[in-house]
C-alpha cells in the first residue's frame, strides 16, 4: 500500500509526500521547513520519519525549506549531479546536510527511486519515478516545458502520476505577466500548459495510469476548475470516463484534503 499526498503546490512552495509501508520520502520542501513539518503532523506523518528528500531542481519554490529541515531531523538528501553542485554553491547543502548524488536507482527497502530528465531553465531538472514493494509506481513530473522522451519512458507505465498542468496558454498569453516572463513560460524550458498536460495524460491513462494529479496550477494563469475540465475533455476523446478508468486531482496550493492511498 502506498499513500501519497501533494502537501504543497505551486509558485509559492512545492512539496510531495510518498510514503510506504515503513517509511517515506519528500520531493522537494519548497516552504519554511516548520510549515512542511506541520503539514506532514497534519496528514498523521511524523517529520522525523523522513528517510530522504529527493530535489528536483534549486529553484526557491522547491528548495526553501531544505536546509533546516534536512539538517533538524538528519535526513540526506538526493538531487541529480548539476542540482546538487548548486545547491552547494548556494549554500543549501551545506556541511550540515547529508547530500548525495542520484545517478542510478537508490533502494529504500521497501521503495525504489529513480530520477528522468526535464526540460526547465534551472542548472539541471529531474522527475522522479518512485516504485513500491508491491509493484505499484509513483511518478512526480513537473517543472518542464515539454514532456520529454526521457520523462515518457520513465513514467508510463506508472499507477499515479503528479503531473504538471501550469497554465492556460489563452490566460498566459493575455494576462498581466512581462513579455518575457510569458516567453519564458512558453519556452520548451518553461512550464507545461493544459493542452500539453491534456496530451500526456491520455498516453499516461492508455498506459494503465489510473490516477492523475494535476500539479504546479499557476495562480494568475490557471483556474483549478479549467484545467480538471480540460484533462477530463480531453480523457473523454479517447473513451476513458473518469471515476471509471481513472481518477483526477487538482493540487491546491497547500493540501486540506488529506492523502490518495494506492
Amino acid at each position: 500500500m502506498a499513500k501519497v499526498c501533494q502537501l504543497f503546490s505551486g509558485s509559492s512552495g512545492n512539496s510531495i509526500y510518498i510514503g510506504g509501508k515503513n517509511s517515506g520520502i519528500l520531493v522537494d520542501i519548497g516552504v519554511s521547513a516548520k510549515r512542511c513539518s506541520a503539514a506532514l503532523w497534519d496528514i498523521g506523518v511524523d517529520p522525523a520519519s523522513i528517510r530522504a528528500v529527493f530535489v528536483t531542481h534549486e529553484h526557491t519554490d522547491h528548495v526553501a525549506g531544505l536546509r533546516v529541515f534536512a539538517s533538524r531531523h538528519k535526513v540526506p538528501v538526493f538531487a541529480s549531479p548539476a542540482t546538487l553542485e548548486e545547491l552547494r554553491f548556494c549554500g543549501i547543502a551545506n556541511n550540515q546536510v547529508e547530500s548525495h548524488e542520484l545517478t542510478g536507482v537508490l533502494d529504500l527497502g521497501d521503495m525504489y527511486v529513480s530520477a528522468f530528465h526535464n526540460s526547465h531553465d534551472s542548472a539541471d531538472c529531474v522527475g522522479y519515478c518512485v516504485e513500491m514493494s508491491d509493484g505499484r509506481r509513483i511518478s512526480v513530473c513537473t517543472d518542464t516545458g515539454y514532456v520529454t522522451d526521457d520523462a515518457k519512458k520513465s513514467v508510463s507505465g506508472s499507477d499515479l502520476v503528479f503531473l504538471e498542468s501550469n497554465h492556460e496558454v489563452s490566460m498566459l498569453q493575455n494576462g498581466a505577466y512581462p513579455y518575457p516572463l510569458k516567453q519564458r513560460i512558453l519556452s520548451d524550458k518553461g512550464h507545461l500548459s493544459n493542452a500539453a498536460a491534456d496530451a500526456f495524460a491520455k498516453e499516461l491513462v492508455q498506459a494503465g495510469a489510473t490516477r492523475i494529479v494535476l500539479s504546479h496550477l499557476s495562480r494568475d494563469n490557471n483556474v483549478p476548475e479549467i484545467a480538471r475540465l480540460s484533462a477530463v475533455s480531453a480523457l473523454s476523446d479517447m473513451g476513458a470516463k473518469e471515476n471509471e478508468d481513472y481518477r483526477l486531482y487538482v493540487s491546491k496550493p497547500v493540501n486540506d484534503g488529506g492523502m490518495i492511498v494506492l
